[in-house]
Formats: C-alpha cells, structure tokens, sequence
C-alpha cells in the first residue's frame, strides 16, 4: 500500500535540486555563478601574496592554485564521494576572508612565512573536520528564530562587499567615482529591466547578462585592462607542495583552527539559507556533511598551495535571484573553475571584469540574502513571546558593529580581532545566548516550535493575522 499522498508525488518528481538542465543552459548558468564569486576568489591570495613580496609569477600561481581548488571543492560539496559526499545542494565553494588577518600575521614571521601559512590550514583542516559532529550536535540552538537572525546578519555583511563594488573596489584610488557608481546602477537597472520583462532561461541569466553589458561599458569607458595575458600560459599544471614542504607551527594551527570553528559557524547559517532557498530544509546530517567537506576543502588547499575554504555566500545570493535551485550548475561551475586554474590566460580575462561592473548585481544578489532572512523572521511568533523582540533587535544591533564602526574592538587584544570583525558570529552568539536565557534548551521540539506558538491565528488590528510558520 502507498503511503505517500499526490502531493507528496509530485514533489518527489520535481526536485528542482535533483534536475538536470541542457547542457547550454548549464555552462552558461555555472559560467554566472563562477563571475560572481571570482573577484572575492582571486582576493584572498593577492593580498597574501602582495603582503608577503611575492613576486608576479608567484601571486599568479597562487590565483591558478586557489581556483583549481575552489572546483575540486565545489564537486566534492556538489556531488561527492562515497563518505566525502558533501551536503548536495547549489553551493559554490571558495578561501574564506575571515583568515586573511591571522594568516598575514602567520606569514610575516620570517621562521614561519607562507609555507607556514599552508601548514597551519593543513593541520586545521584535520581538527576541525574532526570536530564536524560534535558541532553537528548544535543544531537544537538554531530555531527559526535564530536561524533568522543568522541569515539576516549575513545578508548585512555580505551588503558591505556589494556597496564597495559599486564604488570601484576597496583599495581603489578613484573609489567612489561617479563614473563607477554610474555603471553600477546601470547594470542594476538592466538586471531589473530583464527580470521584469524577460522570461525563463534569459531571466535566470539576468545577472550574466547585466554583468556583460557592464563590461562593454567599461571597455568603451577604458576602464578594463589585459595587462599580462599576452604573457600567460595556455596550460600550466598545479602541482602540491609548489613552494615547499609546510612548516606545522603549534600556535599558528590553534590560530587557524579557531578561525575554522568560527567559519564553521558562519557555513552552518549559510547552509540553513540556502535549504530555505531551495525548498530542502537542512537536516542535522546534511549540516555534518557540509561542514566535513570544509574541512577537508582546508586540507585540500594547505596541499595545493591555497589557504581555508567556505562556502560562498555570494552564490547563495545568486541561487535565490535565479530561482534556479539545481546543484548540477554549481557542479558545472566546479568544472570551470578547474579549468581556470588550469588555463591561465582564462583566469586573467575573467579578472579583468572591474568590480564596479559587478556592484549592481551584487547589491539585487546579497539584497536577496538579506530578503530570505527577513522572510523567515516574519514566521517568528511576536505577538505571544514578547522577549523574541528583544532577541532579534540585540542580537542584529551587536552584529551590525564590525559594519557601522570598524575601529570598536581596536583595543581588544589582537587574538580575539577575528572573532570581533565577524558580524555574522557575533549576531549567532547573541542570538543562541538570548533565546536559551529567555526561551530555554528544547532540543526534543521540532525547528520552529520554539518561536512559533503553537502556530494559531492572533487577532490584530481587526484582521487575522498567522504567528505560525
């Protein structure tokens, strides 16, 4: 006898997660997703490799490096193998920013230097994947008001990156021009006008789209430069242990472990937006297999001459603009980004996109972020528990202080500057120690049960108005 309703049927046939699209519609769907995460990609090793003197050729292969793992990444948490399997949705993996301050300390030692650095994000890698179940354990502090909370301060954060495009990248000496901020909002109307009056495929490549339509404006505008693809290589191989043997320093490991529990943290919020994006609430299992495949992705990258790996939140941003929820175009995206850091001359076009091109269409992706965490903290019940209030103002004020007022923690000591520039870990923090103080510990209920009051309808203004989820 089946058990299973019609409804139920049909939701089993389309898994829109599971589908498989054209070939075309693939590439040109994984190409989207690899442009938006490029320029925050190639970030992380030109500020070490430029930090540490490295010289062209150098940086250039730790930009080859840090690509090919990126995809190697990406198809383990996309597809996996065997125990690897990662958590098979749309996610697009890639180096995390919140290591860049520990790992330059790491590197300006000079009996440590960046073989250091890979060292440490080996052996961090191995702890903290280690560590996955024990944090898969923490799954009961994330109701959906917390949840909320979480993803909401990501949207927040993630915001900042979007405006700073749109004014020509930080560290731009013309940031801020006119010109820039012109371009943006061009490329912001133009992915507007798309989204409006296009439909299907065209409209799920509106951000391409946008993005290639800003880049022949900043061709005719002079603004784009190929400088060194005459020189790049068609084909170069990565190969491990490229700079030399790691140097496994104890202090630099814990350094770089506590910036992976935090990351951990942070994946663990993204992972639960992405399963509301997509229609597929994350379990407890899915969030273990995820995380294990950032670790192992940071073993990965210590071994090929790159630094810790997340997801890119970015992306999820993108899967939410899209609406197109299928985990094989982040598999093809895996692909490309392989590719990349096999052809470097492709690496080096693909970097020559100006950020201020891709300002307006990271302001509509992290906005879409931002709009998912707000659409699930409308599901919290506010009208029975009058301290959920109190636990989403505090917890989202305390978060926007790395954003509002950089120099705050300037005067706590230097271990603790990655955990306090985290906006997302401090809103996560507040947020579980406010609604254990004021609602409790329930791990036996289910996700929702404990902002949500029994899902009844509330009387309000006259009108009927639903707490529940």
């Amino acid at each position: 006898m089946n058990d299973i309703s019609p409804d139920e049927e049909i939701d089993r046939k389309i898994d829109k997660v599971e589908e498989i699209l054209p070939i075309t519609h693939l590439f040109t769907l994984g190409l989207q997703h690899v442009l938006v995460m490029y320029a925050g990609a190639v970030a992380v090793p030109l500020v070490i490799g430029g930090s540490l003197g490295l010289d062209k050729q150098q940086i250039a292969y730790l930009i080859s490096s840090d690509l090919f793992c990126c995809g190697i990444v990406t198809l383990l948490q996309c597809v996996g193998i065997g125990r690897f399997a990662g958590i098979r949705l749309p996610v697009i993996m890639s180096v995390t920013f919140a290591a860049v301050t520990p790992m330059l300390a790491i590197g300006a030692n000079p009996d440590i230097g960046l073989t250091g650095i890979f060292g440490a994000t080996i052996a961090a890698g191995v702890i903290t994947t280690l560590l996955v179940p024990l944090i898969g354990r923490l799954m009961p502090l994330f109701p959906t008001l917390v949840t909320g909370i979480v993803i909401t301060s990501i949207g927040l954060s993630i915001m900042q990156v979007g405006i700073d495009w749109a004014a020509g990248g930080k560290g731009n000496p013309n940031y801020g021009d006119p010109a820039y901020i012109g371009v943006s909002l061009v490329v912001l109307i133009f992915i507007l006008l798309i989204t409006r009056f296009c439909k299907g495929f065209i409209s799920n490549i509106s951000v391409l789209l946008g993005i290639g339509f800003g880049f022949i404006l900043a061709l005719l505008m002079g603004e784009v430069s190929f400088s060194g693809l005459e020189n790049a290589d068609w084909f170069a191989m990565v190969r491990p242990f490229a700079f030399g043997w790691p140097t496994f320093d104890p202090a630099s490991i814990i350094t770089l472990t506590i910036v992976m529990l935090i990351v951990f943290i942070e994946s663990m919020g993204m992972f639960l937006a992405l399963g509301e994006i997509v229609g597929r609430p994350t379990t407890k299992q899915d969030i273990v297999r995820g995380l294990r495949v950032d670790g192992i992705g940071t073993i990965i990258g210590g071994i090929f001459n790159t630094f810790p790996h997340t997801s890119f939140s970015q992306n999820i941003g993108l899967v939410s603009v899209t609406r197109v929820s299928s985990r094989w175009v982040c598999v093809m995206s895996g692909v490309i980004l392989v590719l990349f850091g096999l052809i470097p001359k492709m690496s080096i076009l693909v970097a020559s996109i100006p950020q201020f091109v891709l300002g307006g269409a990271g302001i509509v992706m992290f906005g879409m972020v931002l709009a998912t965490g707000i659409r699930i903290l409308a599901r919290v019940n506010y009208s029975t528990n009058r301290y959920n209030p109190y636990i989403v103002a505090i917890s989202l004020g305390v978060g926007m202080i790395p954003i509002v007022a950089g120099n705050f923690f300037h005067h706590m000591p230097s271990y603790l500057q990655p955990l306090l520039h985290s906006g997302i870990l401090l809103s996560s923090v507040s947020a579980v120690l406010l609604n254990l103080y004021f609602n409790g510990y329930h791990p036996e209920k289910k996700p929702d049960e404990d902002d949500v009051a029994n899902a009844e309808d509330v009387e309000e203004g006259g009108e009927q108005v639903k707490t529940g989820a």
